[in-house]
């Protein structure tokens, strides 16, 4: 998953990409208003760590942007010093799907990553069964019924996607930004996505079939369940 972390203390900025970076998140940086602006206008993120006072503006400002643009569903979860009950209130209210006041526990962090993934995906727990294989967003791990399969991050990444959007055509662009950050920096003409799914494929059908997991001819790839 991709996240936008915008905040100005770089300190925590870097402890909460290290620890998220260590979970398998892909993570970028914004330390202004200017520069979170131009990156939510450009990327799509699964979640943006929102703080509210930065050198140059107000992050309520960003929040409304985001909720001003067109087929966005990133999640944004507020961090900020503000721990005022009218802040978290109008945080809420303007579309912010949680709020943690500083300081924080990473680990709660986390929890409530966790938390908005399942009632975004409308999950009952952290597993999801596809076909007798077993994703465990929590753990980031696949089994096929009880042997686990090795996967690299990516090839992770990629199935978790795949399989939160089922039944959906994801387009490579889509997932590139997804799984591996500012579509920006990578080369359109590259065939590393598909390499990728070529890979994740080869270590599922080992089990079983997966005739589900279908190439979408000039456009991406779909799960269907």
């Amino acid at each position: 998953m991709n996240v936008l972390i915008v905040e100005d203390e770089k300190g925590l900025a870097l402890e909460i990409d290290e620890f998220l970076s260590h979970e398998g998140f892909t993570i970028e940086h914004a330390r202004t208003k200017k520069t979170a602006g131009e990156k939510i206008f450009v990327n799509n993120y699964d979640f943006i760590l929102l703080d509210l006072g930065l050198p140059d503006g107000d992050g309520f400002d960003l929040l409304q942007l985001l909720k001003g643009l067109k087929d966005r569903n990133d999640a944004v979860i507020i961090l900020t010093a503000r721990g005022a009950v009218n802040d978290r209130v109008l945080g809420l209210e303007q579309g912010a799907d949680d709020y943690l006041a500083k300081p924080f526990s990473l680990n709660e962090l986390l929890a409530r990553i966790h938390a908005i993934t399942r009632r975004k995906h409308k999950l009952d727990s952290n597993d999801i069964l596809v076909h007798d294989f077993r994703i465990n967003i929590q753990n980031r791990t696949v089994h096929y019924l009880n042997e686990r399969i090795n996967l690299t991050k990516k090839e992770f990444e990629i199935f978790n996607y795949l399989v939160l959007n089922k039944n959906k055509v994801i387009s490579r662009t889509n997932l590139t930004e997804h799984v591996w950050g500012d579509v920006l920096e990578i080369n359109s003409d590259s065939n590393f996505v598909d390499v990728h799914v070529k890979n994740l494929r080869k270590k599922l059908s080992q089990f079983v079939p997966v005739d589900w997991f279908e190439t979408v001819r000039s456009i991406g790839y779909r799960v269907n369940i």
